[in-house]
């Protein structure tokens, strides 16, 4: 797997609202969700109860989408991502991980019954136009 550029990681490590697109039956849904990154497994984790919309939709089509943006109105500090990929409730050795690593970030999780779950990134198209106006940055899996 080739390695996510710095500049792309040090983005989503920067914020932790994510937009997540999901779609069933040929219609799409939105959710925003709290996330932490793990640079370890390469996901995104964020926890969502069993009976939203957006985890009903997964267990029927697991393929989601999402976006990082960063708020401004100067259209020369403009980034954000968009990203595909695959969500799934964590098992094995990545669930304790993924578990202190939200906890560490959303310590009053831990006085809630929380359901955490990854999206495993497979493609992030990253502009940033810091770097000049419109410049991309690509990233994919294979």
């Amino acid at each position: 797997m080739k390695n996510i550029p710095e500049r792309i990681k040090d983005f989503i490590n920067e914020h932790h609202v994510l937009t997540l697109a999901t779609s069933r039956d040929n219609v799409p849904y939105c959710a925003s969700c709290f996330y932490v990154y793990s640079d370890r497994f390469n996901v995104f984790v964020f926890s969502s109860d069993e009976g939203t919309k957006h985890v009903g939709d997964v267990k029927i089509n697991d393929r989601v989408a999402g976006t990082v943006v960063l708020e401004t109105s100067v259209s020369g500090k403009i980034r954000g991502i968009q990203f595909t990929g695959r969500m799934y409730v964590p098992e094995g050795d990545i669930k304790k991980e993924i578990e202190r690593l939200y906890l560490e970030r959303y310590p009053f999780a831990r006085l809630m019954n929380i359901r955490l779950w990854v999206l495993e990134p497979d493609f992030i198209k990253m502009t940033d136009n810091r770097l000049g106006f419109g410049k991309k940055l690509i990233w994919k899996k294979k």
